[in-house]
């Protein structure tokens, strides 16, 4: 006993040493900033993005960039001349193994920051859903990437809603923050932050920044990112728009950085932004920000050009270094931070934000799986997920198909709107037929339906079907207007002034969804998701 006791306290001591001296101490969010947990320092990004664009892949969807351990050990070097502390990742293949690119990392002082989204799993802006596919994705990365020390943070989404008219979308990526917190939570795994990354749209960066930053701490999300480009060639923290971006964000209860910035309507960039953004004027509101990009392109944000194995540094890489090496900013300490505040969430009852507070449900395996086994007339096996959509808008014309969708902006979602495509299919169907008195003409639909006589009628599986329904019911607002809050915003004022931005956006891809009774948001939801979602790094 003494020796296991002995054997204990020696493991701890060892544990700490090891952190101690770590390249990569934990960083912690303290209010508005990031903290270095072994010194109380506050810690800005000096980041780089680091991906190359999927057009580049010729035989899978995209390259992830930390599973070619021999790029990670030829790129690295050039991290460390330009002072990089962070790698921003825009999709991971959680299937492939990272530990040598994270080791080489991690080495170097160099954390990471990964966009839990790939292209063809990603929350879409044109009609949105928050899925068991995309919960798996989601929660396969994070299972993946816990186990390194040197990660940031991950995002639940970038650029998805990207104006007002898609701002309904913002509910799904908040509900994927929530519940990805909430599977790190129950895992007992080490905290990592999650959060959002945003383009830079003058009529909505205020709301969907207090959106995403509002609310209980189970729900928000651990930082907000922007994608920023509003400084181009020679500017000023004035005529650049980054003074009235610091004051529009200057309350915002959790820490705000850069996601990407760069302006290249001028080659080679000078990056003279950077003395501003780690300047006294934007540290205490700003926490630093990521370069895009590392690998030169098409679309002409490199810092170097890789051809195999050689890298060629450009004329952006140098003038980068030169501005980086120059900063010398003022630090805060940890315990000047922290606040009990929340902040109240933006109301959706105007045209330019309509996002409802009300989220969609977490995905539960369990309920989809009962549904699909109770059901006695399904889909048959032999109709492709193409032709999804025809049979969702004949039978969904017929009958109330709002149990299967959901609406960002009423904040109204069915009980098994986050099932498969299939057991969404086969569930109206089996209404169709439930209603017309269970005749065998009412599951025929031209041969794509079929009569299962393997359905369950379980007891266990019934209760859980009922439960989902009881619990969307009971989630749904009283009012009409899908969200009852309503507060200011982190700025006090509406935004101000237009984006500069000349970088294409380039994020995930999401979705519009009406009513489900509609036949035309249904047939738009299947076949957006038959056609595939893209997510281009541009």
């Amino acid at each position: 006993m003494i020796q296991q006791q002995v054997y204990f306290l020696f493991s701890i001591v060892v544990s700490l040493v090891l952190a101690a001296n770590s390249a990569t101490p934990p960083v912690e969010i303290i209010g508005n900033k990031f903290f270095f947990s072994d010194n109380g320092t506050q810690f800005l990004m000096r980041g780089i993005a680091y991906q190359q664009n999927t057009a580049n892949a010729t035989d899978v969807s995209f390259v992830d960039p930390l599973a070619d351990e021999e790029a990670c050990k030829r790129d690295v070097k050039y991290f460390i001349e330009l002072e990089t502390n962070v790698l921003r990742i825009y999709a991971i293949n959680s299937s492939l193994d990272h530990s040598g690119c994270m080791k080489t990392f991690a080495d170097a002082g160099i954390y990471i920051i990964a966009d839990l989204s790939e292209p063809d799993l990603s929350i879409n802006r044109d009609s949105p859903e928050w899925n068991l596919d995309l919960y798996q994705r989601y929660t396969d990365v994070v299972d993946e990437f816990v186990k390194y020390d040197n990660v940031l943070g991950f995002f639940a989404g970038n650029e998805v809603t990207n104006n007002k008219s898609n701002a309904d979308a913002s509910p799904y990526v908040k509900a994927a923050v929530r519940d990805v917190k909430k599977y790190i939570s129950d895992k007992q795994y080490t905290k990592i932050p999650v959060g959002y990354s945003s383009n830079d749209d003058s009529e909505t960066r205020v709301a969907i920044a207090d959106y995403f930053a509002c609310g209980s701490e189970d729900e928000r999300a651990d930082f907000f990112g922007i994608n920023m480009y509003e400084w181009c060639g020679d500017s000023t923290f004035e005529s650049s728009g980054y003074k009235d971006r610091t004051e529009e964000f200057k309350n915002l209860l959790i820490p705000i950085f850069f996601s990407e910035y760069g302006c290249n309507s001028e080659r080679p960039r000078k990056f003279t932004e950077v003395g501003t953004l780690f300047s006294s004027e934007m540290t205490d509101v700003w926490s630093g920000g990521i370069v895009y990009m590392y690998f030169e392109e098409e679309n002409d944000y490199g810092l170097v050009s890789v051809k195999g194995n050689s890298v060629s540094t450009l004329g952006d890489f140098s003038n980068y270094v030169k501005e980086i090496k120059s900063v010398t900013p003022s630090l805060a300490k940890a315990s000047s931070g922290g606040s009990s505040s929340t902040l109240s969430c933006p109301g959706n009852s105007d045209s330019t934000w309509t996002a409802a507070t009300n989220l969609p449900p977490t995905p539960e395996k369990d309920v989809c799986d009962c549904l699909a086994g109770t059901l006695t007339c399904q889909v048959d096996s032999s109709v492709s997920k193409k032709d999804y959509g025809d049979l969702f808008g004949i039978v969904c014309g017929k009958i109330d198909c709002s149990d299967i969708s959901g609406n960002g902006t009423t904040g109204v979602y069915g009980a098994f709107s986050f099932c498969s495509d299939k057991d969404k299919l086969s569930y109206v169907l089996n209404k169709y037929y439930e209603e017309n008195d269970k005749a065998k003409s009412a599951c025929a639909f031209d041969g794509s339906a079929t009569l299962m006589s393997s359905a369950s009628s379980g007891g266990s599986c019934q209760t859980k079907l009922s439960s989902a329904m009881s619990a969307a019911s009971e989630s749904a607002p009283k009012t009409t207007g899908g969200s009852s809050a309503s507060g200011s915003s982190s700025s006090g004022s509406s935004s101000s002034g237009s984006s500069t931005s000349t970088k294409k956006s380039g994020g995930n891809v999401t979705v519009k969804a009406l009513s489900t009774a509609e036949m035309f948001a249904i047939v738009t939801i299947i076949t957006s998701f038959v056609g595939g979602a893209s997510l281009l790094f541009v």
